[in-house]
Parts: structure tokens; sequence; C-alpha cells
């Protein structure tokens, strides 16, 4: 893509197993299915899976939520599905708290999906999306030092850990605890293996970009 055309939004992404795309209202109940049954799995790396499980009324009301703030260019939360769709992998998302020019890259999988590949397999579609469709500087990704899983992502796709943040994540009832914060620049994109990623990725019309 040339450095003077308009940089689509990405709304879908396909991988060799995988459709990455915008969430939906009409996913809800599949959602909803998925955290119920990862919620124990999610709990100790993600503050939001704990307590009462979420009804499919709050579901229905987050996913509004993260449609509007997608179509309005504010945040990016993707559902992870498989090829058909017809089940939920995770989830995963480019946010646009990481500042200008940059995203920061979340995950989360499905507890009865885990150590498949598929948290390595989206953000390797994510980054390469942020890197050359979205025009992005920098990426970062960020994960509590113990959660072993999450930081191997980064790690097999050649991000650089370049720092360990003392007390950064907030894990509930007043506790914060270290994070490793882990950054690829524009530069160093080449040859990493989410260069070397097909894909197939899509506008809000459906339309095919690349």
């Amino acid at each position: 893509m040339r450095a003077d055309e308009p940089r689509p939004t990405i709304y879908a992404v396909r991988t060799q197993r995988l459709v990455v795309r915008c969430w939906e209202p009409k996913d809800a109940p599949l959602l909803n299915a998925a955290l119920h049954a990862s919620w124990d799995h999610l709990g100790p790396w993600m503050p939001w899976a704990r307590g009462e499980r979420p009804t499919i009324e709050g579901t229905v009301a987050l996913l509004r939520r993260w449609r509007g703030e997608f179509d309005l260019d504010r945040d990016f939360v993707y559902g992870v599905f498989n090829r058909d769709e017809t089940s939920i992998m995770g989830s995963t998302g480019l946010h646009t708290r990481a500042g200008p020019g940059s995203r920061e890259i979340g995950y989360w999988i499905h507890v009865d999906h885990t150590n498949m590949g598929y948290a390595t397999e989206a953000a390797a579609a994510l980054t390469k999306v942020a890197f050359e469709l979205a025009g992005m500087r920098r990426l970062e990704i960020r994960c509590l030092v113990d959660n072993v899983r999450s930081a191997a992502v980064p790690r097999k796709l050649g991000y650089t850990h370049e720092a360990t943040l003392r007390q950064l994540l907030y894990v509930g009832e007043g506790n914060f605890r270290d994070a490793m914060l882990w950054t690829m620049l524009e530069g160093e994109y080449a040859g990493t293996p989410a260069s070397e990623m097909e894909i197939e990725a899509f506008d809000v019309m459906g339309r095919l970009v690349v």
C-alpha cells in the first residue's frame, strides 16, 4: 500500500485457521457461552473475569459498545473464530491506548482451545495489519510476568522484551502486579514470522484489501 493511499479500517482478517473480525451484537450467545466456560481459567490473568459471570444482556451491551468504538475508529476489539465462524477461539484487539502511531495487542483464548497456537496466529495477523495496512510505527504487548503462555506469543513473533514494569497492571482488590512490556518497531518488522504470514483482510463493506 502506497503512503499516499487512504488506509481502510480492517474489519476482518482470514488466516490459515482463523477468522479475526469485528465483534457484532449477534455474537452475544457464542461470546457469553465462551466467557462462562473460560471464566475460572481467565480469572488469574484478567481482572474483569472475576465475580459473577456476565449475563446475556450484559454481553449484548458490551458488544454494542465494542462495535460502536470500532465504527468510530476509537478502539478495535476483534473476535477470534474458527474458519466457518461457528466457534469462538477467543478475543484480541488493536487497542489505541498505546498512543499516536502505536497500538497495543491484547488477547485471550477459550479454555478449550489453549496450547494450539491460536493466540500467536491472531497476534501475528494483527501485527501484519497494523504495520502494513494501518501504518503504525510501534506495537506493544503487555502481560503479567508469570503468565508464561502469554509471554510466549510476542517472543515467537520477534517482539523485543523492552522492560519489566513494576506494579503496572491492576489485578483487582486494590492489588497491582509487575508486567512485561514487549515491543516491535516498524523498522524491525521485516523478516519476522508475522511479516511472512499469509492473510486476507477485508474492509467494512467486506471488500478484499489484501
